[in-house]
């Protein structure tokens, strides 16, 4: 589903230029809306990433029977809604409070929040190189958003991988020095985790020192810049490997690998071992 980007909307000279690729949002979309006028029938919005006037029917503002409008929205008040129903000839957007739940409205708040972090790191990296942020829109922030998804998105990849990340976007060097910089020390790289069990067993009567030996070697051996390992005991026989990296894939080979390089270092001294899940 195409996600809007802020980035398509700025200000040139007073002169409010529309970037966006799409003018409405699509069927099922969720956005970010300001509460404009309370009615008894329903409530108006403002759509804020379309500049667009939406509205809530009644029947859309909560799933108990409401009596007032006011005990649910307040006038300002910012919320998530998902689009239920357009007509572009007559420029009307409904949609629905009701069929937004927790974890939907809170995953759309943090995206937002993201788009909006971004955006203010380009605007920051616009004026580092004397330009206006309209310009870094253009030349820097819609190839990137085209390139990666969206804005955020590639400066989290230009924060685990450099400025030669959003070079892949075929933005200029300057424009991709100037993004990373500014945006160094503000974007977290993201990371996942992954885990599973390596039962690890030996009855030669150095067995103990061979097992932790087996370890330390395999970590080593099978050791990598993009992942961090670490092995918990659990108790004899079993061993927990958990992984960290940028991305799944990653995560997976290297645990894969470690417990791999474990295994094969346990065998050739008499023991023996499997990794489990």
């Amino acid at each position: 589903m195409y996600r809007p980007s802020l980035l398509r909307r700025c200000v040139w000279d007073d002169v409010k230029m529309v970037l966006r690729k799409k003018d409405y949002p699509e069927i099922g979309e969720y956005v970010i809306a300001t509460a404009v006028k309370l009615m008894e029938h329903g409530v108006y919005v403002s759509i804020d990433e379309y500049e667009k006037n939406g509205y809530i029917p009644i029947g859309e503002v909560a799933s108990t029977w409401v009596k007032n409008i006011k005990d649910f929205v307040k006038e300002g008040q910012k919320l998530v809604l998902k689009v239920i129903r357009i007509d572009e000839k007559k420029g009307h957007i409904d949609c629905s409070l009701r069929k937004v739940t927790e974890r939907e409205k809170k995953e759309k708040l943090i995206q937002y929040k993201k788009l909006k972090k971004a955006e203010k790191l380009l605007e920051s990296a616009s004026k580092a190189l004397g330009k206006s942020y309209a310009e870094g829109v253009k030349v820097a922030g819609i190839p990137l958003e085209d390139h990666f998804g969206d804005l955020y998105a590639a400066l989290e990849s230009a924060s685990s991988r450099g400025p030669k990340a959003l070079l892949e976007a075929g933005i200029p060097e300057d424009w991709a020095s100037a993004i990373y910089e500014a945006s160094k020390g503000h974007i977290e790289t993201p990371v996942v985790s992954v885990a599973g069990v390596i039962k690890l067993t030996s009855n030669s009567p150095r067995g103990v020192e061979e097992i932790k030996d087996s370890i330390m070697k395999g970590i080593k051996e099978s050791a990598s810049k993009e992942a961090k390992v670490t092995i918990t005991y659990l108790g004899s026989p079993n061993y927990r490997i958990e992984v960290t990296a940028k991305d799944y894939r990653a995560a997976e080979d290297q645990m894969k690998k470690t417990a791999e390089a474990i295994l094969a270092r346990l065998e050739k001294a008499g023991g023996k071992g499997e990794f489990t899940r």
